[in-house]
Protein backbone atom coordinates (compact mmCIF):
# COMPACT_ATOMS: atom_id res chain seq x y z
CA UNK A 1 0.00 0.00 0.00
CA UNK A 2 1.56 3.14 -0.70
CA UNK A 3 0.78 6.91 1.27
CA UNK A 4 1.96 10.21 0.49
CA UNK A 5 5.83 10.68 -0.28
CA UNK A 6 8.42 11.81 3.10
CA UNK A 7 11.70 12.63 2.93
CA UNK A 8 14.57 10.53 5.03
CA UNK A 9 16.83 12.58 6.46
CA UNK A 10 19.94 11.18 8.27
CA UNK A 11 23.18 12.79 9.74
CA UNK A 12 26.88 11.64 8.09
CA UNK A 13 30.32 12.74 9.43
CA UNK A 14 33.85 11.74 9.25
CA UNK A 15 34.27 8.02 10.78
CA UNK A 16 32.23 5.50 11.57
CA UNK A 17 29.42 7.55 10.61
CA UNK A 18 30.61 7.72 6.98
CA UNK A 19 30.51 4.12 6.81
CA UNK A 20 27.47 3.45 8.08
CA UNK A 21 25.94 6.02 5.63
CA UNK A 22 26.87 4.18 2.65
CA UNK A 23 24.91 0.61 4.45
CA UNK A 24 22.08 2.35 5.09
CA UNK A 25 21.86 4.25 1.50
CA UNK A 26 22.87 1.28 -0.23
CA UNK A 27 19.97 -0.62 1.65
CA UNK A 28 17.67 1.57 0.63
CA UNK A 29 17.90 1.97 -2.36
CA UNK A 30 18.17 -2.45 -3.02
CA UNK A 31 15.08 -2.66 -0.93
CA UNK A 32 12.43 0.53 -2.04
CA UNK A 33 14.02 1.23 -5.25
CA UNK A 34 11.35 3.95 -5.74
CA UNK A 35 11.36 5.24 -3.07
CA UNK A 36 9.85 8.98 -4.05
CA UNK A 37 11.33 11.28 -1.33
CA UNK A 38 14.42 12.79 -0.91
CA UNK A 39 17.06 11.48 0.49
CA UNK A 40 19.23 14.18 2.63
CA UNK A 41 22.67 13.46 4.39
CA UNK A 42 23.40 16.55 6.66
CA UNK A 43 26.83 17.29 7.19
CA UNK A 44 28.12 19.11 10.01
CA UNK A 45 30.55 21.77 9.11
CA UNK A 46 33.59 23.11 10.87
CA UNK A 47 31.84 26.51 12.15
CA UNK A 48 29.85 27.37 14.55
CA UNK A 49 29.73 25.14 17.45
CA UNK A 50 32.02 22.95 15.55
CA UNK A 51 34.51 25.15 15.53
CA UNK A 52 38.01 23.37 16.02
CA UNK A 53 36.96 20.07 14.77
CA UNK A 54 36.90 18.78 11.14
CA UNK A 55 33.46 16.71 10.88
CA UNK A 56 33.26 16.16 7.13
CA UNK A 57 32.96 13.50 5.15
CA UNK A 58 36.84 12.59 4.79
CA UNK A 59 36.69 10.15 2.34
CA UNK A 60 36.46 10.44 -1.59
CA UNK A 61 34.87 7.09 -2.37
CA UNK A 62 31.68 7.62 0.23
CA UNK A 63 31.14 10.72 -1.06
CA UNK A 64 31.15 9.00 -5.17
CA UNK A 65 28.85 5.87 -3.43
CA UNK A 66 26.48 8.19 -1.90
CA UNK A 67 26.54 10.42 -5.23
CA UNK A 68 25.59 7.25 -7.00
CA UNK A 69 22.79 6.50 -4.73
CA UNK A 70 21.47 9.98 -5.21
CA UNK A 71 21.76 11.39 -1.83
CA UNK A 72 21.95 14.69 -0.60
CA UNK A 73 25.12 15.64 1.05
CA UNK A 74 24.12 18.77 2.84
CA UNK A 75 25.71 21.33 5.24
CA UNK A 76 24.85 22.64 7.86
CA UNK A 77 26.43 24.50 10.74
CA UNK A 78 25.51 23.62 14.09
CA UNK A 79 24.87 26.16 16.44
CA UNK A 80 23.51 24.70 19.67
CA UNK A 81 25.29 21.56 20.07
CA UNK A 82 28.21 20.62 18.11
CA UNK A 83 31.19 18.90 19.31
CA UNK A 84 30.00 19.53 22.90
CA UNK A 85 27.12 17.12 22.10
CA UNK A 86 27.35 15.37 18.70
CA UNK A 87 23.74 14.01 19.72
CA UNK A 88 22.78 17.39 18.95
CA UNK A 89 23.56 16.95 15.39
CA UNK A 90 20.02 15.57 14.82
CA UNK A 91 18.16 18.16 16.74
CA UNK A 92 19.79 20.68 14.26
CA UNK A 93 19.95 19.41 10.94
CA UNK A 94 15.87 19.02 11.08
CA UNK A 95 16.35 23.04 9.59
CA UNK A 96 17.12 21.69 6.56
CA UNK A 97 13.87 19.69 5.61
CA UNK A 98 11.22 21.80 4.17
CA UNK A 99 9.19 22.70 6.53
CA UNK A 100 5.64 21.57 5.84
CA UNK A 101 7.33 18.36 4.51
CA UNK A 102 6.84 14.68 6.50
CA UNK A 103 10.01 13.30 7.38
CA UNK A 104 11.62 10.17 8.96
CA UNK A 105 14.98 10.48 10.98
CA UNK A 106 17.22 7.66 10.72
CA UNK A 107 20.39 7.06 12.79
CA UNK A 108 23.06 6.14 10.17
CA UNK A 109 23.18 2.55 12.09
CA UNK A 110 20.00 1.13 10.29
CA UNK A 111 19.66 -1.19 7.38
CA UNK A 112 17.13 -0.86 5.06
CA UNK A 113 14.94 -4.50 4.85
CA UNK A 114 11.65 -3.37 3.35
CA UNK A 115 9.82 -1.12 1.40
CA UNK A 116 9.56 2.25 3.96
CA UNK A 117 7.94 4.42 1.56
CA UNK A 118 4.40 1.91 2.55
CA UNK A 119 4.60 4.29 5.98
CA UNK A 120 2.24 6.34 6.59
CA UNK A 121 3.95 9.20 8.13
CA UNK A 122 2.24 12.29 6.54
CA UNK A 123 -1.19 10.64 7.82
CA UNK A 124 -0.16 10.00 11.24
CA UNK A 125 0.94 11.67 14.52
CA UNK A 126 4.47 11.89 15.46
CA UNK A 127 6.09 9.54 16.93
CA UNK A 128 9.57 7.58 17.51
CA UNK A 129 11.36 4.14 18.25
CA UNK A 130 10.12 1.61 20.55
CA UNK A 131 13.06 -0.17 20.36
CA UNK A 132 14.90 0.89 23.88
CA UNK A 133 16.17 -0.07 27.54
CA UNK A 134 15.69 2.09 30.33
CA UNK A 135 18.80 3.96 30.01
CA UNK A 136 17.17 7.03 31.79
CA UNK A 137 16.60 8.13 34.63
CA UNK A 138 18.74 5.76 36.40
CA UNK A 139 17.21 6.40 39.67
CA UNK A 140 19.08 7.00 43.03
CA UNK A 141 18.30 5.46 46.43
CA UNK A 142 17.20 8.43 48.41
CA UNK A 143 16.53 10.67 45.13
CA UNK A 144 13.13 11.05 43.31
CA UNK A 145 11.34 8.39 41.11
CA UNK A 146 10.39 7.98 37.85
CA UNK A 147 6.90 9.99 38.05
CA UNK A 148 8.87 12.86 39.96
CA UNK A 149 11.25 13.21 37.26
CA UNK A 150 9.14 12.78 34.05
CA UNK A 151 6.64 14.46 35.88
CA UNK A 152 8.91 17.83 36.68
CA UNK A 153 9.49 17.71 32.72
CA UNK A 154 6.10 17.97 31.36
CA UNK A 155 5.28 20.36 33.53
CA UNK A 156 8.26 22.44 32.92
CA UNK A 157 7.01 22.43 29.27
CA UNK A 158 3.13 22.70 30.50
CA UNK A 159 2.47 19.55 29.10
CA UNK A 160 0.17 17.03 30.45
CA UNK A 161 2.19 13.94 32.47
CA UNK A 162 -1.30 11.81 33.32
CA UNK A 163 -1.73 11.30 29.16
CA UNK A 164 1.63 10.34 28.38
CA UNK A 165 1.47 7.65 30.66
CA UNK A 166 0.94 3.42 29.74
CA UNK A 167 -1.43 2.41 32.55
CA UNK A 168 0.02 -1.07 31.52
CA UNK A 169 2.40 -1.12 33.58
CA UNK A 170 3.13 -0.59 37.18
CA UNK A 171 3.86 3.25 38.92
CA UNK A 172 7.43 3.61 38.99
CA UNK A 173 8.20 0.56 36.13
CA UNK A 174 10.21 2.52 33.15
CA UNK A 175 8.29 1.42 30.68
CA UNK A 176 5.45 3.27 32.45
CA UNK A 177 6.57 6.65 31.00
CA UNK A 178 6.73 7.63 27.46
CA UNK A 179 10.22 7.02 26.84
CA UNK A 180 12.31 6.36 23.32
CA UNK A 181 14.88 5.72 21.31
CA UNK A 182 16.04 8.25 18.41
CA UNK A 183 17.44 5.77 16.39
CA UNK A 184 14.42 6.89 14.52
CA UNK A 185 11.55 9.56 14.41
CA UNK A 186 8.92 10.83 12.11
CA UNK A 187 6.49 13.42 11.90
CA UNK A 188 3.95 14.48 9.25
CA UNK A 189 5.41 18.22 9.55
CA UNK A 190 8.93 18.94 9.80
CA UNK A 191 8.96 22.52 11.16
CA UNK A 192 7.23 22.57 14.12
CA UNK A 193 9.17 19.36 15.32
CA UNK A 194 12.46 21.17 14.24
CA UNK A 195 11.49 24.14 16.74
CA UNK A 196 10.55 22.06 19.50
CA UNK A 197 13.03 19.77 19.79
CA UNK A 198 15.72 22.47 19.87
CA UNK A 199 13.87 24.76 22.16
CA UNK A 200 13.32 21.33 24.52
CA UNK A 201 16.54 20.34 24.33
CA UNK A 202 18.14 23.67 24.64
CA UNK A 203 15.85 24.38 28.22
CA UNK A 204 16.42 21.46 29.23
CA UNK A 205 20.22 21.46 29.33
CA UNK A 206 20.56 25.32 29.99
CA UNK A 207 17.85 24.84 33.27
CA UNK A 208 17.10 21.46 34.30
CA UNK A 209 14.14 20.70 37.28
CA UNK A 210 15.46 20.46 40.39
CA UNK A 211 14.22 16.53 40.13
CA UNK A 212 17.25 16.28 37.70
CA UNK A 213 19.72 16.95 39.95
CA UNK A 214 21.12 13.66 40.11
CA UNK A 215 20.80 12.68 36.70
CA UNK A 216 23.02 12.50 33.47
CA UNK A 217 21.68 14.87 30.37
CA UNK A 218 24.72 13.50 28.38
CA UNK A 219 24.46 11.42 26.15
CA UNK A 220 21.15 11.42 26.73
CA UNK A 221 19.71 14.60 26.52
CA UNK A 222 18.17 14.07 22.54
CA UNK A 223 16.60 10.92 23.92
CA UNK A 224 14.94 13.15 27.27
CA UNK A 225 13.80 15.77 25.06
CA UNK A 226 12.08 13.22 22.11
CA UNK A 227 9.08 12.26 24.57
CA UNK A 228 8.11 15.54 25.46
CA UNK A 229 8.58 17.31 21.73
CA UNK A 230 6.27 14.27 20.65
CA UNK A 231 3.50 14.52 23.57
CA UNK A 232 3.51 18.22 22.47
CA UNK A 233 2.74 17.78 19.29
CA UNK A 234 -0.14 15.50 19.52
CA UNK A 235 2.02 12.31 18.95
CA UNK A 236 2.53 9.17 21.23
CA UNK A 237 4.02 5.58 21.20
CA UNK A 238 4.13 4.26 17.49
CA UNK A 239 0.67 2.23 16.77
CA UNK A 240 0.50 -0.60 14.46
CA UNK A 241 1.21 1.02 10.83
CA UNK A 242 5.09 1.66 12.20
CA UNK A 243 5.41 -2.38 13.17
CA UNK A 244 7.69 -2.04 10.29
CA UNK A 245 10.47 -0.09 11.57
CA UNK A 246 12.70 -1.97 14.10
CA UNK A 247 10.44 -4.75 12.21
CA UNK A 248 10.69 -5.75 8.70
CA UNK A 249 10.86 -2.93 7.35
CA UNK A 250 14.30 -1.59 8.73
CA UNK A 251 17.11 -3.02 11.39
CA UNK A 252 18.45 -0.30 13.99
CA UNK A 253 21.76 -2.59 14.77
CA UNK A 254 24.02 0.17 16.63
CA UNK A 255 27.32 -2.66 15.99
CA UNK A 256 27.77 -4.53 13.54
CA UNK A 257 28.70 -7.72 15.08
CA UNK A 258 25.36 -7.22 17.33
CA UNK A 259 23.56 -7.60 13.94
CA UNK A 260 24.79 -10.55 12.81
CA UNK A 261 24.83 -12.68 16.13
CA UNK A 262 21.23 -11.78 16.59
CA UNK A 263 19.37 -10.75 13.95
CA UNK A 264 17.07 -12.69 11.42
CA UNK A 265 18.79 -14.86 8.36
CA UNK A 266 17.19 -12.19 5.73
CA UNK A 267 18.55 -9.15 7.29
CA UNK A 268 22.10 -10.74 7.32
CA UNK A 269 21.57 -11.79 3.41
CA UNK A 270 20.26 -8.20 2.87
CA UNK A 271 23.36 -6.44 4.63
CA UNK A 272 25.53 -8.61 2.66
CA UNK A 273 23.72 -8.50 -0.73
CA UNK A 274 23.93 -4.84 -0.36
CA UNK A 275 27.87 -4.63 0.77
CA UNK A 276 28.76 -6.70 -1.88
CA UNK A 277 29.01 -4.81 -5.50
CA UNK A 278 32.61 -3.49 -5.80
CA UNK A 279 31.89 0.20 -5.84
CA UNK A 280 30.16 0.07 -2.69
CA UNK A 281 33.04 -2.59 -0.98
CA UNK A 282 35.83 -0.34 -2.57
CA UNK A 283 34.56 2.57 -0.18
CA UNK A 284 33.38 0.22 3.07
CA UNK A 285 37.09 -1.76 3.15
CA UNK A 286 38.60 1.84 4.36
CA UNK A 287 37.00 1.24 7.60
CA UNK A 288 38.34 -1.55 9.07
CA UNK A 289 35.30 -3.25 11.42
CA UNK A 290 33.63 -3.62 8.14
CA UNK A 291 36.25 -5.02 6.20
CA UNK A 292 37.02 -7.35 9.07
CA UNK A 293 33.65 -8.16 9.45
CA UNK A 294 32.30 -8.23 6.15
CA UNK A 295 35.09 -8.89 3.76
CA UNK A 296 37.42 -11.36 5.95
CA UNK A 297 34.59 -13.17 7.01
CA UNK A 298 34.72 -12.47 10.68
CA UNK A 299 30.83 -11.89 10.47
CA UNK A 300 30.38 -15.60 9.88
CA UNK A 301 32.52 -16.08 12.51
CA UNK A 302 30.05 -14.44 14.48
CA UNK A 303 27.05 -16.12 12.76
CA UNK A 304 28.34 -19.30 14.08
CA UNK A 305 28.83 -18.16 17.50
CA UNK A 306 25.44 -17.54 18.61
CA UNK A 307 21.91 -19.62 18.20
CA UNK A 308 19.12 -17.04 17.48
CA UNK A 309 16.42 -19.29 19.04
CA UNK A 310 18.56 -18.97 22.18
CA UNK A 311 20.33 -15.77 22.35
CA UNK A 312 22.17 -14.67 25.76
CA UNK A 313 19.21 -12.99 28.12
CA UNK A 314 20.82 -9.72 27.91
CA UNK A 315 22.57 -7.63 25.70
CA UNK A 316 25.46 -7.45 28.23
CA UNK A 317 26.20 -10.99 28.19
CA UNK A 318 26.55 -11.60 24.16
CA UNK A 319 28.77 -8.83 24.05
CA UNK A 320 31.18 -10.45 26.24
CA UNK A 321 31.12 -13.24 24.58
CA UNK A 322 32.03 -11.08 21.51
CA UNK A 323 34.59 -9.57 23.15
CA UNK A 324 35.75 -12.62 24.45
CA UNK A 325 36.34 -13.88 20.86
CA UNK A 326 38.00 -10.51 19.84
CA UNK A 327 35.25 -9.90 17.53
CA UNK A 328 33.89 -6.90 19.25
CA UNK A 329 34.65 -4.31 16.46
CA UNK A 330 33.48 -0.81 16.14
Amino acid sequence: MSHAPFHILAIVQAGRLQYEAVLLAASLRAMDPTFPGRVIFAEPQPTGAWAGHDPRIDSTEVLAVLDRLRVEVVPFEARAFGAAYPHGNKIEALSLLPRDAPFLFLDTDTLITGPVSSLPIAAAAPTASMKREGTWPKIELYGPGYTAIWRSLHDKFGLDFESSLDRTFPDEYWQRYLYFNAGWFCAPEAGPFADSFLEIACAIRAAPPAELVLQKLDPWLDQIALPLVVHKLGGGRPGPAFDGLDGALSCHWRVLSLLLARESDRTVEILYEVSGPNWIKRALKEYEPFKRMLYQRKGARVRAMFDRNALPRTEAKLRRRLKNAGLWLR
